[in-house]
């Protein structure tokens, strides 16, 4: 299958304009996605349909804690990814093509999603935007069946195909590994402006939730999560920010995330953030609360999920406006 976002250069090969990493693909090679191919001077799609992991989700999982609360959610993953964090957690299917997979067609992953009786479709696990073609084509087909669309990401996508994909997402949770250009650059080999615009643009179209995985000694210090929280700040406060904790994995084996940098994160990020969360800390209760007057609006204890306080998109103890889907 041809891929939709590319441009023909001389001796056949060709550029990717997908994604910011715009790799220029000789002929027979593959760009640093692991799944889009120049084949005779043609951007092509081989891996397209290729189906690593297909699972029923809680919602928190994703995690989405202001869209539809409690739900669960067919959620599918692919191969391949366009960074390449060496602390990656799910490495196995990122970093390489050579997983085993199924093949589905977007019209069979909708119809997957109707015999389960999930209301949406999660594009997620590895990294679904370089599966754009796919990726939009089910989307395209989930809205027609009535079913919603939620985006899990780095966010690692250029502007016009993230306008066209935009169009069909019900909510995403992007995942800003650091507020560092040099930690991007060094450590994943992408650019963070790209991701800060793509945050930008997404919170203007779909819900958006955004997750940290915090990593001592690369991104934990209170003046970069300020910054990070001062950025979503000033695109809207109450944008779900996630502060997930960091376990060994891949390349990195670097002690895991002490509770008490989560915490004093978690204190630093709500000076300019209303709803901030724990992730990855075990079965202790991770609550939603009312930034106005701090009504019990949701208990969480692990996936377990009650909505308590909330009435007519209200706060029932003080009528405040509350943005969460339910």
């Amino acid at each position: 299958m041809r891929a939709s976002y590319f441009q023909k250069l001389d001796r056949q090969r060709v550029r990717c304009t997908l994604c910011p990493n715009n790799c220029i693909i000789a002929p027979g090679k593959y760009g640093s996605c692991l799944v889009r191919r120049n084949l005779h001077g043609e951007l092509t799609l081989p891996y397209y349909g290729a189906v690593s992991s297909l699972a029923i989700d809680p919602m928190e999982k994703k995690p989405l804690y202001h869209f539809y609360p409690g739900e669960n959610i067919l959620s599918v993953g692919f191969l391949g990814c366009n960074f390449h964090c060496p602390f990656c957690q799910n490495y196995q299917i990122s970093q390489s093509t050579d997983t085993p997979f199924r093949t589905l067609t977007p019209t069979e992953l909708v119809d997957n999603a109707l015999k389960q009786g999930s209301f949406a479709v999660a594009y997620t696990y590895s990294e679904p935007l370089i599966h754009f073609e796919y990726v939009l084509e089910a989307a395209q087909q989930a809205h027609e069946k009535g079913l919603k669309n939620v985006l899990v990401s780095n966010g690692y996508i250029n502007q016009e195909p993230a306008s066209e994909l935009l169009e069909y997402l019900d909510a995403a949770n992007i995942d800003l590994k650091s507020f560092n250009p040099d930690f991007y650059r060094r450590e994943i080999g992408g650019e963070l402006a790209e991701v800060k615009r793509f945050i930008s643009q997404a919170a203007s179209a779909t819900a958006l939730e955004v997750t940290t995985l915090i990593i001592p000694g690369k991104n934990d210090t209170l003046e970069e999560i300020e910054e990070i929280a001062a950025f979503l700040g000033s695109i809207d406060r109450n944008i779900p920010y996630h502060l997930s904790a960091y376990y060994p994995q891949h390349h990195y084996h670097i002690p895991p995330t002490p509770i008490s940098t989560l915490t004093a994160a978690s204190e630093t990020a709500g000076k300019h953030l209303n709803y901030v969360y724990l992730g990855n800390v075990g079965s202790g209760e991770i609550n939603t609360l009312c930034p106005e007057c701090s009504n019990l609006l949701i208990r969480r204890r692990g996936y377990s999920v009650q909505i308590k306080g909330i009435k007519e998109q209200k706060c029932s103890n003080c009528g405040n406006r509350v943005p969460i889907k339910l």
